[in-house]
């Protein structure tokens, strides 16, 4: 019992030693700075500088954005982010696959790879044939001149409201007589206008090319899409100078007009408009002469 005393005294008395931390000038040694110190003030000093150096540690993991660098800590911001991320890509995949079968769908028309029916194949068409052959064209006195009064009102309105006029205008791709109007009967749904070979072909409205390449019946074919669910068709040209899409302005040369394609009686442009999914007759919109 008394060795274990001697021993706790001596080492309390180690503990509570004072030793003296000095900081003297080299040069003059004159004492700068003195302090009293024992090995347990030491002790306890250290000891809560590590605790207070962890709780800050802690604070600023937890409060501050360093904690998303940091392996395998989760952000609940980041998640959120993945999340939304994740459902804008399934949307894009999804419009994308719809995108392609709509084209496919244009493709198939123009190459002719499609169930045969009875439609001018010289026309891209998505009415189906019963729908065709239910219009009914009789009309009466009063109908013609209901008819006529309204085609007068509206000749150059294609949209619903008069505020989508005002922002959207069709510009005549080419100028020139027209062969072959729209005749919506023979199915023929274009105006076939005569052209000199290589005569510019522009664009009829700002829109995106969604199909630029040779067709065997109707040669160098363009289709624009545009705003308000149109669609513009330029056939029979000798080239085309746009891409499958691009974007183009209206005005825009697309194509250089010729006399391609086993349909082709001489140089014109065949040019069509497709409103929501109907063919509508251009020269209701366009001044072609």
């Amino acid at each position: 019992m008394a060795k274990k005393n001697k021993k706790e005294k001596k080492l309390a008395k180690k503990l509570l030693h004072k030793y003296r931390l000095v900081i003297l000038n080299e040069d003059t040694f004159e004492e700068r700075f003195a302090i009293k110190l024992t090995r347990l003030n030491v002790f306890v000093l250290t000891s809560l500088s590590a605790i207070l150096l962890v709780f800050l540690t802690i604070l600023l993991i937890a409060f501050t954005p360093l904690r998303e660098y940091i392996p395998g800590y989760s952000s609940a911001q980041l998640k959120k982010r993945a999340t939304v991320l994740n459902y804008k890509t399934d949307s894009l995949v999804n419009e994308l696959e719809l995108n392609r079968q709509y084209y496919a769908s244009i493709r198939k028309v123009l190459t002719g790879d499609v169930a045969n029916v009875d439609f001018n194949r010289d026309s891209i068409i998505r009415a189906t044939q019963a729908d065709i052959d239910n219009l009914k064209f009789d009309t009466n006195k009063q109908d013609s001149l209901l008819r006529a009064k309204v085609e007068k009102e509206d000749k150059y309105n294609l949209f619903e409201s008069s505020e989508d006029q005002s922002n959207f205008v069709l510009f005549p791709p080419a100028n020139g007589s027209i062969s072959e109007g729209f005749n919506f009967k023979e199915k023929h749904f274009a105006v076939d206008v005569v052209l000199a070979e290589d005569t510019p072909v522009k664009a009829t409205a700002d829109g995106t090319v969604i199909f630029a390449e040779w067709t065997l019946d109707t040669g160098y074919v363009v289709i624009i899409e545009h705003n308000q669910e149109l669609i513009s068709v330029y056939k029979h040209n000798a080239s085309i100078t746009k891409n499958q899409g691009d974007l183009v302005k209206a005005g825009e040369v697309i194509a250089m007009s010729g006399n391609t394609g086993a349909l082709s009686t001489g140089p014109h442009l065949h040019f069509e408009l497709w409103s929501k999914g109907y063919p509508v007759n251009p020269t209701n919109f366009i001044d072609f002469q």
